[in-house]
């Protein structure tokens, strides 16, 4: 974890926030106070000069209105005398500040000016704007203005006057007046400064006291942040020291309870890993979970073997995307499917066949966390699934058509046909033939069923192969036709192999029956066998038809014919190689077929042969 800086720490921050705090304090007291203490200064300022405006204003107007004759003073020299008698006692009134007293008619010409220097404006019009507001607005108006001279603030005030006490009396004329107003403003500086002198040092005790404060506070916050840190790490030992029993105390001693239980938390928690770990590695099926978005955030070793991927391209792909099923089913889908899903990675060479199974990982309050995905490998149970059913339907279809013919012929006795001596006797033997058929079918089934039982045993001798192999054929050749020929490859070495005899003769008896059943006339039937390895190698060849290429690798099937119709009218049943391929597996060995097409068919068998105790094997062609 990174150092804290120091403006960025608790510490700083409680301290500038108290600092801030207090300054806001004082400057709302501060300007809440400079603002009425202003508001007073100017009022009373304001007050001195209106207590003796309407006197004056009562003199102006009597002189004004007065009616003059030549031995009395003319108004302008009267009221000169009356400007410059209230021009002295304002100045006492305000301290000196009044600057000057204007008298002024309702056609805007000075009547009279306090000023010895403005004498000479007597009688001419005045161009000041608040004067002749003050004439068109009948009321009073004022202004605090800049002195262009002294720069000082200038409180400038023009109020009409009325030929009566009236408010709707007409208006005859003007007072103007300006005072200095600075001094106001010069009280409040001095009291601003004061303010501030004393702000400054409240300040000073504030940080100090701030922070002794934040102290009491910061100090555990880092205890925990250490204890935090500590945990973070994996250290459960440590505790925060308990400074006092009030909030911040009470604080500490939850987070070391909070210690206790997070330690025992992650115990159960490691625990409960290990055991799902455990229990994800040693599965046999595929186990696949995502996030809430679908994206794969977990995927055991089983499960990347059964999708053939890494796990580096899989986690944080979209699960729908990994599976191959993005173009049929999207996240939401898959979500809500109750059934398994087969996934299909068959190819031409091989069958791949996995079955999904969808779970979802849901909260309590109903919130979907994520979904589990568990994959099987279902391959083998479909192929079995199949088989079955392929096998099924191979074993109704070869006793119906056995039945039908019987039952037709049979049908045609029971109607009278038994009394015809000429079709009597081939109808019975059509029906014997069809009935020898299906013991057949039926002996070869119950054989199959036995060799897959679980208690099938073999009965092995010591046998000299040589021997052995000739007598099977020496049978067949007695009872083939003169236009197929028999052609022995054989070593001249002698080779004795342990077997079981009856089992082998019969896969022989198969073998050389099909090879003689497809011969063409004229054809040759080839044996012959040799040592490779710890096995001996059988070979039995025929000039037939031969099998397409892609039919090869089913001949062992059962039921499976190449040529259905062909096969069934030469009495075949379909399970004499699926048997000899049981018999051979039981021995521990492997039997196949090559073949090209229009060329014939070459059958290969092994059985286990021990070197060590037998003669080295010859070669044959």
């Amino acid at each position: 974890m990174h150092k804290v800086s120091f403006f960025k720490s608790i510490h700083v921050k409680l301290v500038l926030i108290y600092i801030l705090l207090i300054m806001l304090a004082l400057q709302i007291i501060g300007i809440y106070f400079a603002r009425e203490l202003e508001r007073n200064l100017k009022s009373n300022f304001q007050e001195s000069i209106f207590q003796r405006v309407d006197l004056m204003q009562y003199s102006i107007r009597e002189e004004i209105l007065k009616e003059r004759d030549e031995s009395m003073p003319t108004r302008e020299e009267s009221l000169k005398s009356i400007v410059k008698e209230f021009s002295t006692g304002l100045k006492d009134v305000s301290n000196g500040d009044i600057l000057e007293i204007r008298v002024i008619d309702n056609r805007q010409r000075i009547l009279a000016t306090s000023e010895a220097e403005n004498q000479n404006l007597i009688g001419q019009r005045s161009n000041t704007d608040l004067v002749r507001r003050a004439i068109s607005a009948e009321t009073l108006f004022d202004i605090i203005k800049i002195d262009n001279k002294t720069r000082d603030r200038v409180w400038v005030l023009a109020t009409p006057i009325r030929d009566g006490a009236g408010p709707d009396d007409e208006i005859i004329g003007v007072l103007y007046i300006e005072s200095n107003i600075e001094s106001v403003f010069e009280q409040m500086n001095d009291i601003n400064r004061i303010f501030l002198g004393g702000t400054a040092m409240s300040l000073v005790i504030t940080i100090f006291l701030g922070i002794l404060v934040a102290r009491t506070i910061t100090q555990p916050i880092a205890d925990m942040r250490k204890q935090a840190q500590a945990m973070a790490k994996g250290n459960y030992s440590r505790k925060v020291r308990v400074y006092g029993t009030d909030e911040i105390g009470q604080l500490a001693l939850t987070f070391n309870h909070l210690t206790n239980r997070l330690q025992e938390a992650q115990s159960t928690t490691e625990a409960e890993r290990r055991k799902l770990n455990s229990v994800l590695s040693n599965m046999t099926d595929g186990v696949i979970a995502t996030d809430r978005k679908g994206r794969i955030i977990l995927i055991n070793d089983p499960a990347l073997e059964l999708l053939h991927i890494s796990r580096d391209i899989t986690l944080g792909r979209p699960i729908a995307s990994v599976l191959g099923i993005d173009q049929e089913y999207s996240f939401e889908d898959l979500i809500h499917m109750n059934d398994a899903v087969n996934l299909n990675f068959s190819t031409a060479d091989a069958p791949y066949i996995l079955r999904a199974n969808f779970s979802v990982i849901q909260k309590e309050t109903g919130f979907i966390n994520g979904l589990i995905t568990v994959l099987h490998d279902n391959t083998e149970q479909e192929k079995i699934e199949m088989d079955r059913r392929e096998f099924v339907s191979n074993v109704s279809h070869e006793l119906r058509t056995p039945l039908t013919t019987m039952r037709s012929y049979l049908e045609a006795l029971a109607d009278g046909a038994w009394k015809d001596e000429n079709i009597a006797p081939t109808f019975l033997n059509v029906t014997q033939t069809e009935t020898e058929r299906m013991i057949r079918l039926v002996n070869d089934l119950l054989q199959l069923s036995r060799m897959d039982s679980a208690d099938y045993e073999l009965n092995k001798d010591i046998v000299l192969f040589n021997s052995f192999f000739n007598r099977i054929i020496d049978r067949f050749e007695m009872s083939k036709s003169e236009k197929v020929v028999f052609e022995r490859l054989f070593p001249e070495a002698s080779y004795y192999v342990e077997f079981d005899t009856d089992k082998v003769t019969q896969v022989i008896d198969n073998i050389i029956s099909n090879a003689i059943k497809y011969s063409p006339d004229g054809g040759n039937v080839r044996f012959g066998f040799t040592v490779q390895g710890n096995m001996l190698k059988v070979m039995i060849s025929d000039d037939g038809m031969g099998i397409p290429k892609e039919n090869v690798g089913r001949i062992f099937d059962r039921f499976y014919r190449v040529d259905r119709a062909r096969a069934r009218s030469m009495g075949g049943t379909g399970l004499g190689l699926a048997i000899a391929q049981e018999m051979i597996e039981a021995h521990g060995g492997k039997i196949w077929a090559e073949s090209d097409e229009g060329h014939g068919t070459t059958i290969f068998f092994t059985l286990p042969y021990d070197l060590d105790e037998f003669d080295e094997a010859g070669e044959w062609e």
